[in-house]
């Protein structure tokens, strides 16, 4: 079989800065200005025609790919590759005025009306036809055409039509479970329906689950999360066979939303099989720990990867249109935001959009060429990012370094616990991963996003890093539990939290005392789940300190394992909060409250001198520097991240890296050397140390 292309530069000797072009927005004379400044900025790389089916087919069967020809050439005699959307996204409107039985029902049954974006279904076999003929008749007028690098199917799959309840995606859910379950016997099994009189004695009873009189059950829910995320998955599957079929020798794309804050629409740690390399946007979303929150989702769509390269589609120069409040980003952010995602693994640096429309629902949406023009904070910030990008080159082929600690991400457990019907609908499952990461950062240790699904692919193993840390991982299967087991035997340490290990797959109770799964490992028991209110707290003493707990507590008895801390106040008072256990040569914790970052690095501090980490950063550095490193064939690369808005001062940057470094000097980079091996690092500001010296990834 030959080997597919992986990459859409056609080389790996730069790396891809750019943007999505939208042309058809503009008169022709603003073309020949958006190619004089792309190439002032440096960009190596667009996405075209993300939103054109209405102008690529203005009428049923009536083609115009003449404005199409000609961007096309020009961005080619330009020397910028481009990124060729199948146009898919939003249906134009002839089409669903032709069909209105392509448009998505909510679970109230109401039809979801065109005027925005993505109004159709992804099981409708109408919608596939029309918009698999568009895919063939972009493949086969551009195969051979020298600026097309890669092919990005639809865009965003699954933003605003994931959930869809219609006939069409009834009668899918149907098949699907048919294929997921064989017989109603199995799946009257699954789903528990001998609650509430549920049960089923035909395939054609089974809906989605609508809008009815009370919770629908819960393992159909999950069910229809996993089933609407296939249907998404079978639907870019489809586009993309038929690219392959025409051209073979391009790779093939989506842009995925690794962000925190919902569950997926798509489960994106399985869809990354369906396509030849990771594509993802991600854009801030305020908050204290929004930066952290970058870091993370950019960590983990490494993850995603394989740790294999992967391409930022999008994300925002400044401010973005959708927030209810839309602020603007301060002088270094745009930088820094772009410069982190390079840190954990993107070798393309792309954001939404080049230029800033002048009407429509984005209009207010920042772009790489602002409303303001070419003389503007906003550019000149692009141009010395495009600047910069150049001058970094060199870490083409290098891959991220591994971790010592990893953060497990299991998009099941999302959802799961999410649903309605627990015993709070308060908990996030992303805010306490989050929470974890932030303390980690605060301690000045960095910490690899894994998803527990890349343990069973071979993208990823939990040998060796010493500390695991496993929030909320409610719903836990045979095999992830005996991965953890054996993590544990073979000298790993490992964190549990709250609401982990309680149900199977099929969201039922594990057999015998919470946390289910994981109880023996822990060595645990749990009476009762104890909820907190909004605005209550507890307070634990521990061999840590006063600590505070808010959202969660357990009432907890210990089988075996030691107590690190305990409940001080409340009806748990006197009652164990934090345990260890020793197991085979590891340890098994368990958190039962909510520490939040503040209170979990002093539990962090002592699990990871336990485990043998330590961060490599000097003690006036920790918490105010993100450290994270690539290394290959040409050297390492050191990311010092500024998470703050104050200089900080590295006295010592050969001890951080190990040996000599030489600090990369580019205009969008906020360092400077400081004496012989020194380091200013500017506020908000990132600073790139490279080692010579050839290391294996």
């Amino acid at each position: 079989m030959t080997q597919r292309p992986q990459w859409p530069l056609g080389h790996h000797d730069r790396l891809g800065f750019g943007a999505d072009y939208n042309p058809e927005q503009w008169p022709r004379e603003v073309w020949d200005e958006d190619i004089r400044l792309m190439r002032e900025a440096g960009v190596t790389i667009v996405s075209v025609g993300i939103f054109s089916w209405a102008h690529l087919e203005p009428a049923e069967e009536q083609w115009d790919f003449a404005w199409l020809d000609e961007v096309m050439d020009r961005l080619h005699a330009a020397g910028i590759a481009v990124d060729l959307a199948t146009a898919t996204a939003s249906p134009p409107p002839w089409l669903t005025a032709k069909h209105p039985e392509i448009l998505p029902v909510n679970e109230r049954g109401e039809t979801l009306w065109p005027g925005g974006r993505q109004h159709w279904r992804p099981t409708s076999p109408i919608f596939r036809t029309y918009a698999l003929r568009l895919v063939e008749k972009l493949a086969t007028r551009y195969a051979t055409h020298p600026a097309l690098a890669a092919w990005h199917i639809s865009n965003e799959l699954g933003c605003h039509n994931a959930y869809d309840y219609s006939e069409d995606a009834a009668a899918a859910f149907r098949a699907w479970l048919q294929a997921r379950y064989g017989t109603l016997d199995e799946l009257n099994a699954a789903w528990g329906t001998a609650f509430w009189s549920q049960r089923y004695s035909d395939w054609s009873q089974i809906l989605p689950p609508r809008l009815a009189a009370t919770f629908p059950n819960p393992t159909q829910q999950l069910d229809f999360k996993r089933f609407s995320s296939d249907a998404l998955r079978e639907y870019l599957r489809a586009e993309r066979d038929v690219l392959r079929t025409h051209t073979p020798h391009v790779p093939v794309t989506t842009n995925f939303m690794v962000m925190l804050g919902n569950p997926w629409p798509m489960d994106y740690a399985a869809a990354a099989s369906d396509v030849d390399f990771v594509a993802n946007d991600h854009y801030l979303r305020p908050g204290p720990q929004a930066r952290d929150e970058l870091s993370f989702s950019a960590n983990l769509t490494a993850g995603i990867a394989g740790n294999r390269p992967w391409f930022l589609m999008e994300h925002s120069t400044s401010a973005v249109n959708w927030q209810p409040i839309n602020t603007p980003k301060l002088p270094g952010e745009l930088a820094r935001d772009s410069l982190t995602h390079l840190a954990h693994g993107a070798d393309a640096i792309c954001f939404f959009q080049w230029r800033q429309s002048k009407a429509g629902a984005e209009k207010y949406h920042s772009a790489m060429v602002p409303q303001a023009g070419e003389d503007s904070d906003i550019f000149r910030s692009v141009v010395a990012l495009g600047a910069t990008l150049r001058t970094l080159a060199p870490v083409v082929g290098t891959r991220r370094e591994r971790a010592r600690v990893a953060i497990l991400v299991d998009l099941d457990s999302w959802r799961a616990v999410q649903a309605d019907s627990h015993p709070s609908d308060r908990v996030r499952y992303a805010q306490e991963a989050l929470d974890w990461y932030t303390a980690l950062l605060d301690l000045g240790i960095g910490a690899d996003a894994v998803p527990v699904a890349a343990l069973f692919d071979g993208r990823a193993t939990l040998d060796g890093y010493a500390l695991v840390v496993a929030p909320i991982l409610h719903l836990v299967d045979a095999r992830t539990r005996d991965a953890l087991i054996s993590y544990v035997d073979g000298g790993g340490h490992l964190v549990a939290t709250y609401l982990s290990g309680i149900v199977t797959e099929h969201d039922h109770f594990w057999p015998g005392d919470f946390p289910g799964a994981l109880r023996d490992l822990l060595g645990v028991r749990v009476q009762e789940f104890a909820p907190l209110r909004d605005g209550e707290s507890v307070t634990l003493e521990s061999a840590f300190g006063p600590l505070t707990g808010t959202l969660w507590t357990d009432k907890l008895d210990v089988i075996d394992a030691d107590v690190l801390a305990r409940y001080a106040s409340g009806w748990l008072a006197g009652r164990a909060a934090v345990t260890r256990r020793a197991h085979g040569t590891g340890t098994a914790t368990y958190v039962s409250t909510r520490l939040g970052p503040a209170g979990l690095r002093p539990v962090l501090t002592e699990l990871c001198g336990r485990a043998g980490v330590v961060s490599p950063l000097p003690a006036a550095a920790r918490g105010r520097v993100e450290l994270v490193v690539r290394s290959g064939p040409s050297g390492r690369f050191l990311f010092l991240i500024n998470r703050g808005d104050e200089e900080v001062a590295i006295e010592d940057l050969a001890a951080v890296a190990g040996g000599p470094v030489e600090i990369i000097d580019a205009p969008a980079l906020a360092g400077s050397s400081d004496g012989a091996s020194g380091l200013r690092l500017g506020p908000r500001g990132v600073a790139v140390a490279r080692q010579p010296t050839t290391v294996s990834s």
